[in-house]
């Protein structure tokens, strides 16, 4: 470790692919389509591809989030050669569930740490979200890319998290499974980070260094406790 984690403050968190299980639910959104086209893909496939149309997509000129994913299911499933079920995504990502360790990890974190969302999502989205993850505590705040108009891996997020809970970056820990977009840019505003390494990601690679490598959101709670 970088900085000792007795510093720690508050904890801001991504939420999907580090909370809620965004490999398996965009594999799930996507299979039925893919199936009944008779296409026997790749999951890691799959999310390769998702990830570098969802990043180039971000890049552009900001949009809802609900568009952008419109687009990237077109993208992906165009590569497929198939015709595209635009909405696959945002017609299942409600119903996504945390990966098991998320719920009861934060529960015991919530007594004594703020607990903040960024989130590259919609407002909506994030909404159907938090009914699965809210469950018996809640977040201090949940900063959105609809709220400020940009997507991670942009700054934009981090300062407004900043902002809202009044510490400093060296005093918030930021939970992550995308080091591009959550580890880099919240190392260049000098929070602590914490990698959250699942072994699957719909994020794509990244290679920016965190200050602490983790299995599971039960991990965190180990180390702070």
């Amino acid at each position: 470790m970088i900085t000792p984690l007795t510093s720690i403050k508050a904890i801001t968190f991504d939420c999907y692919g580090t909370l809620i299980n965004w490999p398996r639910g965009i594999v799930d959104a996507f299979r039925p389509t893919l199936h009944r086209n008779g296409i026997d893909f790749d999951t890691q496939q799959l999310l390769s591809i998702y990830a570098l149309h969802e990043r180039r997509i971000q890049h552009l000129e900001y949009r809802s989030y609900r568009e952008i994913l419109i687009e990237v299911a077109r993208e992906c499933f165009g590569q497929f050669g198939v015709e595209a079920d635009e909405e696959c995504v945002i017609r299942n990502l409600p119903n996504w569930r945390t990966f098991p360790d998320v719920v009861p990890s934060l529960r015991a974190l919530a007594p004594h740490y703020p607990l903040v969302i960024v989130s590259n999502i919609d407002d909506d989205l994030m909404a159907s979200t938090l009914e699965h993850l809210e469950q018996g505590f809640r977040f201090a705040d949940v900063v959105t890319a609809e709220q400020v108009r940009s997507y991670k891996p942009r700054l934009t997020h981090f300062k407004e998290a900043l902002r809202r809970i009044s510490y400093e970056p060296g005093e918030v820990l930021h939970v992550a499974e995308s080091r591009y977009h959550d580890i880099a840019p919240a190392n260049e505003l000098g929070f602590i980070t914490a990698w959250v390494n699942r072994g699957s990601s719909a994020s794509g690679p990244g290679s920016s260094e965190p200050d602490l490598e983790v299995k599971s959101i039960e991990s965190i709670v180990r180390c702070l406790t």
